[in-house]
């Protein structure tokens, strides 16, 4: 190898760059800078051998765009970039992903083990899938490895995580769930939609497949519904070739179009978010109406050191509870300004709701105690608008709490 092979071999791309220039191939006629939008529902062939071989897998190309789609291809490969995955794949919503993942990974008789607090459709799709099609499953804390081996079963086919855990931000420790899936050869899956790849990379720590709902971070702006997942090619292109094919949840070359731009402001949005969403920590904190505040970034975080180990950054997204229960979280909540009441996450818009009289108040109070949402808790989805205009925001409906 060569002095020149040497610079280049050990030369890495930084993040942001990979979310801007990854996948990205010119088209030799037109030169066109950003992605051209191919909406298009099929792909006419040279010949009909040209077809025939495109049909066995014999040949590189596009067929119809449940298949593959150019546009598409340049997130899927963006994706794979940035996770450090070998493939990734484009799908019609965040749940899309969720379940192709999972219908391509387990049978009946298989077995998945969970977090608890999983995301409400995720806990909805694991009912369907035991009630309709056998597959059982089960959830715990994975607080250490005692808590996770005791609910693994020689089925185990699957460990499905999210990390942090919404709305409290606990973390799991994805290298000890990895070393204990790998023992029992069971596969790691990964939500990784609270944390972006900016942040956190499951595959670097042996995880297997990571899954995002892309209408969050990924898209950053409100405006489209999308997911996306990454891991090893031979398992993305079962996905591809089964249940993404044969279920049909992809998504359309517009809304892949949305997401490529999104990426390419992430890391920007990413440290803003980061940044605001600190500064809103630290003056909660020191609140006299805020009983608690969850946020990864905290020292006085039980987790902070794990943190600090698997993720490069806190993110802006955190929980707080309110001192004054349920009320006072209804009456804060009915007096934000900036801070918008809504119940997704990762837009550059601030977006706050209140778990026990909102998304979780179909679940009993007891039930939502064991979960740790109290009725004071508020989730805040830190945005990148002006950190003092936030704060100003949030003082002041502190004042009604």
């Amino acid at each position: 190898m060569n002095n020149n092979q040497t610079v280049q071999a050990k030369k890495k791309q930084g993040r942001s760059t990979t979310a801007i220039h990854a996948g990205y191939h010119a088209d030799p006629q037109t030169g066109a800078l950003a992605t051209p939008i191919y909406q298009t529902s099929t792909f006419v062939f040279t010949s009909t051998e040209e077809g025939a071989r495109r049909f066995a897998g014999e040949e590189a190309g596009y067929v119809y765009s449940r298949l593959g789609n150019p546009t598409v291809t340049v997130l899927e490969e963006k994706i794979a970039a940035l996770e450090k995955a070998e493939a990734g794949l484009a799908f019609a919503s965040g749940m899309a992903a969720v379940s192709a993942v999972l219908m391509a990974l387990v049978k009946s008789g298989d077995h998945i083990l969970g977090t608890k607090g999983l995301y409400g459709c995720t806990y909805g799709l694991l009912n369907l899938m035991q009630d309709r099609f056998g597959v059982t499953y089960s959830l715990c804390d994975m607080k250490d490895e005692a808590s996770i081996r005791q609910e693994l079963s020689p089925a185990t086919r699957v460990i499905y995580i999210e990390t942090p855990i919404n709305p409290t931000m606990e973390l799991v420790d994805l290298k000890l769930v990895a070393k204990i899936a790998k023992e029992i050869g069971a596969y790691v899956v990964v939500d990784n939609t609270f944390m972006s790849p900016y942040l956190q990379r499951p595959i670097e720590h042996g995880c297997d497949i990571v899954i995002h709902s892309a209408t969050k971070f990924i898209g950053g702006h409100g405006d489209v519904i999308a997911g996306v997942a990454a891991g090893p090619q031979s398992i993305m292109d079962t996905i591809r070739m089964t249940s993404l094919k044969d279920i049909g949840g992809i998504i359309g070359p517009f809304d892949a179009y949305l997401l490529i731009r999104g990426l390419k402001t992430l890391g920007v949005r990413m440290d803003r978010h980061c940044e605001n969403g600190q500064r809103v920590a630290e003056f909660l904190h020191q609140h006299p109406k805020v009983a608690k505040v969850h946020y990864p970034g905290f020292a006085q975080f039980p987790q902070y050191e794990l943190a600090c180990r698997q993720m490069d950054g806190f993110g802006g997204l955190l929980a707080f509870e309110l001192k004054g229960g349920m009320e006072a979280g209804i009456r804060m909540m009915n007096n934000v300004q900036l801070c918008k009441r809504a119940v997704s996450l990762g837009d550059v818009d601030s977006l706050i709701q209140h778990p026990a009289s909102m998304t979780h108040s179909i679940v009993p109070p007891q039930e939502r105690e064991k979960m740790g949402i109290t009725d004071g808790l508020i989730r805040l989805s830190v945005g990148i608008e002006d950190i003092e205009d936030i704060l100003d925001d949030l003082e002041a409906a502190l004042a009604f709490a």
